[in-house]
């Protein structure tokens, strides 16, 4: 099969590689799609992502899907959930499954993710998807998951009010939960024009660049920071009422996030960070399924295995919106 591994900051090869072994408890799965997401973006750069570094030639893609050959799920087509906790942890025990201290992660550390054309995962992590679903849309509950993790933390009152800075993808998708959810005024900022247009697509009320902001007056109830900088963590701090909630959900380039002190104290806020995400496969699903949420239009850039480092060097410009990979030849469903 084909594998594409990244051997050292900015480089990749793609490999033959034999089919992987299918262990106890295993099924094994032809990788339909794969969404690159910016952590993995951090790891083709700068070789690593916080405290984890590149130590082997490491398959990159967390947001992954396919069709299961063999086993209970046979035939079945599943997204795959890339987290495999220990379950045995006090965190895991108290459903916090996220938070699990020896997590493996697909594309992280030791653990291979989805850019190769088989995986064999853990069963009970595959979820069945309808069949309606083409691979694209199965590649990205992962990180609809992950917006939708966010989003519980911020404990948004019905028909209360927040903000978005950040519209990348998972900023994007954050917008359409808060939308589906009955928030009743959605601010976004971004300092990217197409991704301005994507986020008023998307059903934001109200769409500004950095420079519009001004003197905030900090009217709504919860920002979610998904942008990953120290800018954007003083403009959702500026953007929230006083006793509102802030939730870190971007990535900082460095591993350090910096915040005016006194903005957080005076106002008295309450700051969340966001962990991936625990148990959210089900409800994406479901808000997919019901038309609550499209997930296709977000995908603008293709590509298959074949084109190597042309893929991490396209969505790091960030011209689009979301990058998808096809690293088999006969995918069961091409770009929306």
């Amino acid at each position: 099969m084909k594998v594409l591994r990244i051997k050292r900051p900015g480089e990749v090869e793609l490999y033959d590689e034999p089919l992987p072994e299918v262990g106890p408890g295993e099924s094994l799965v032809r990788v339909g799609a794969v969404g690159l997401c910016g952590s993995d973006l951090h790891w083709f750069a700068q070789g690593g992502i916080g405290d984890a570094h590149l130590n082997r030639p490491l398959v990159l893609g967390h947001e992954f899907g396919g069709t299961v050959e063999g086993g209970p799920l046979d035939g079945r087509r599943v997204a795959v959930d890339p987290a495999i906790p220990c379950g045995a942890c006090p965190r895991c025990k108290e459903g916090n499954i996220n938070l699990c201290p020896t997590v493996r992660f697909a594309g992280h550390g030791a653990t291979d993710g989805g850019l190769r054309e088989y995986v064999a995962w853990r069963t009970e992590l595959l979820n069945p998807v309808p069949d309606g679903f083409t691979d694209t849309t199965v590649a990205l509950l992962e990180p609809l998951g992950v917006a939708l993790h966010a989003f519980d933390l911020g404990h948004v009152r019905f028909a209360g009010t927040v903000a978005i800075v950040g519209c990348g993808p998972i900023g994007l998708m954050t917008i359409m939960v808060a939308r589906a959810a009955g928030v009743s005024h959605i601010t976004a900022v971004e300092p990217l024009a197409h991704r301005r247009e994507a986020a008023a697509r998307c059903g934001a009320d109200e769409v500004l660049s950095p420079e519009q902001l001004g003197g905030a007056s900090g009217n709504d109830d919860v920002v979610f920071e998904v942008a990953g900088t120290d800018e954007a963590v003083a403009e959702s701090m500026a953007l929230v009422r006083p006793g509102g909630r802030v939730v870190l959900v971007g990535i900082p380039d460095q591993d350090a996030t910096s915040f005016p002190a006194s903005v957080a104290r005076r106002k008295g806020l309450t700051i969340l960070m966001s962990r991936r995400m625990k148990a959210a496969y089900p409800r994406a699903i479901t808000l997919v399924a019901r038309n609550a949420i499209e997930l296709g239009p977000l995908a603008t850039h293709f590509f298959t295995l074949s084109d190597g480092p042309k893929i991490f060097a396209v969505a790091a410009q960030r011209e689009g919106l979301k990058t998808v990979v096809f690293p088999s030849a006969n995918s069961l469903a091409g770009p929306p």
